[in-house]
């Protein structure tokens, strides 16, 4: 399945963690003595959705102390905090998924950006969303494929598991694609000195 198709048929919970995990791979490493990862309340909420309202509450309160009332909205921290700003307080229906999906595509669009295959081109994005990664850099490409074997990962277990039955494993697929970013970012940065 492409991963808009996973989208389409993740259910709540999916929705959530998928969401949360493309979140956290957008920020950058924090500042020596920042919390090392503000949006960590969220993954409680993915859960349990009786906490959803109070732990996004509490990622995006963490955010704002991070990133300061200046934070630059082009900048990945600002675009975080604009999605997580716009996360329905509800965690169901047709709005977690739009917003999930708004997450999804923030993610690609920075790996996308990161990625040393020449000039982004606009439909690249939708493209790989669809299942096609011809033209795709070995980052754009390889978060498409992390965020369909989380959505995968989650789709996979059994409706009688316990709420918080593959959150881990998401996490450590989403720490693990965090830092591919961030290394990415720095020799990029390395670069332009």
């Amino acid at each position: 399945m492409s991963l808009l198709e996973l989208i389409a048929a993740a259910d709540e919970r999916g929705l959530a963690a998928g969401a949360a995990a493309c979140l956290e791979r957008c920020l950058p490493q924090p500042a020596p003595g920042d919390e090392p990862d503000p949006l960590r309340p969220l993954w409680a909420g993915c859960a349990d959705p009786r906490l959803w309202p109070a732990r996004l509450a509490e990622a995006r309160a963490a955010l704002d102390s991070v990133a300061g009332p200046l934070a630059d909205p082009g900048e990945p921290v600002g675009r975080v905090r604009d999605l997580l700003a716009g996360a329905p307080d509800d965690r169901a229906g047709e709005a977690l998924r739009v917003w999930a999906d708004a997450c999804s595509v923030l993610a690609l669009e920075l790996h996308l950006g990161h990625d040393a295959t020449g000039p982004a081109a606009a439909d690249r994005v939708a493209r790989c969303r669809a299942g096609d990664l011809s033209g795709a850099g070995p980052l754009l490409a390889g978060e498409v494929a992390r965020q369909v074997r989380i959505l995968e990962m989650l789709a996979g277990i059994d409706d009688a598991a316990p709420a918080g039955a593959g959150l881990r494993q998401v996490l450590d697929v989403s720490t693990e694609g965090q830092r591919v970013l961030r290394a990415a970012a720095a020799r990029r940065a390395r670069v332009r000195r």
